[in-house]
């Protein structure tokens, strides 16, 4: 199975380069992954550590969306289950929420507020001047592909997530960034899922919700100690109800310095029928740059033609969406109305989802028929460097 270069690289590349971890000694130049062809399931993409930035910029009205994209049924999906309860501990905040718990458990809300940039409408935002230098970069002939579903060598592939109640107990974890990482300890179950399995050597990304104080918490490389406790390459904690940003520069779990779950393709909306957030995706060249709501750059190329971490591009209005099958349609129509994030470096067009054995593959896989020229870069706001 390809597997895109793995976070890890970057990360200690990056950081190495920047001064962040002690004990580097004259790295070597930041590569960029390899892209894999448009056929080959992707298994764990790569993130780093860096913040949230600062709100993105109003945008116009929205249009009414293409007659092709008439609010698709989801009746190919079976209802979503509430999952498998979590042990539980105490915890010391104010409970704001309830439901089910357990991997892949139904969210019942939309995470963040209505005006993240997440959970901005883009469908009527201009066109940023450069979108066709900067979709060719990625690539015009290459295509969407979805990097989850149900089963690939066994097993579904793509980023878990698991939800705790708030009294889950909380366990120290340790990090090899400290430096941008928001400190322990976390509410980690032992048996949080990890991205790949417990003895992947890719990304491990770890991503546990707070349902009862609506809390996101999540770790880039991450590994249960025997005593219990975990230790990371870097992690970072999100509150659900808040827009409140992480330093600007700072990486999280995930190279943009943006939360990764409120991006992912999760089953439990694709089968309510409707996505109501951008969703996250990567490209195998970035630059040395991020705008909004991106915080943290992963590259050392300056060029201009390459896409900043955070970049936003959206499916065309004029991409006729009718023929696909109905769980293929939610995807597109979101891509149409809220676009996809640039997050990290990884394959080229590789659109990120829950590790879900409930996907309807051969549904999902009618994606990989939508071509890099269907889509267009929304006007970015101001870039920084370095």
């Amino acid at each position: 199975m390809f597997r895109p270069l793995s976070r890890r690289a970057w990360l200690v590349t990056v950081c190495c380069a920047a001064g962040l971890a002690a004990g580097c000694a004259s790295p070597a130049p930041a590569p960029q992954p390899s892209s894999a062809p448009a056929t080959a399931p992707a298994s764990e993409p790569a993130s780093s550590a860096a913040a949230p930035a600062a709100a993105a910029s109003s945008v116009a009205a929205p249009s009414a969306a293409d007659p092709s994209a008439a609010a698709p049924s989801a009746a190919a999906l079976p209802a979503p289950s509430a999952g498998s309860p979590s042990p539980s501990g105490p915890v010391g905040l104010a409970k704001v929420g309830g439901g089910p718990v357990g991997p892949d458990a139904a969210l019942g809300r939309r995470l963040l507020p209505a005006g993240n940039p997440w959970n901005t409408r883009v469908d009527a935002s201009p066109v940023d001047p450069a979108s066709a230098t900067l979709i060719a970069s990625i690539g015009l002939a290459k295509h969407l592909h979805p990097d989850f579903g149900a089963n690939y060598g066994g097993g579904p592939f793509g980023i878990p997530y698991i939800v705790v109640p708030g009294t889950q107990k909380r366990v120290p974890v340790s990090f090899d960034y400290a430096g941008e990482s928001d400190k322990g300890p976390y509410p980690i179950p032992a048996n949080a899922p990890i991205e790949g399995g417990a003895s992947s050597s890719g990304d491990r990304h770890v991503l546990v919700v707070d349902r009862d104080h609506w809390v996101l918490y999540e770790l880039f490389d991450a590994h249960r100690l025997p005593s219990g406790a975990w230790h990371a390459g870097s992690g970072a904690v999100f509150p659900l109800n808040s827009n409140a940003f992480r330093p600007a520069g700072w990486t999280s779990a995930d190279a943009a310095g943006l939360p990764i779950l409120p991006g992912l393709v999760r089953y439990d909306e694709v089968a309510a029928g409707h996505i109501d957030h951008a969703l996250r995706f990567t490209v195998n060249r970035t630059r040395n740059g991020y705008v909004s709501p991106a915080r943290h750059a992963a590259s050392s190329n300056s060029s201009a033609a390459l896409p900043p971490m955070g970049m936003r591009v959206r499916l065309k209005a004029s991409f006729n969406i009718s023929g696909y099958p109905a769980p293929a349609r939610v995807i597109l129509q979101a891509l149409k109305t809220y676009g996809m994030i640039v997050a990290d470096n990884g394959s080229d067009w590789y659109l990120s989802g829950t590790a879900d054995a409930r996907w309807n593959d051969d549904a999902v896989n009618t994606l990989k028929q939508v071509p890099g020229n269907a889509f267009e870069v929304v006007r970015m706001g101001p870039m920084t460097t370095g």
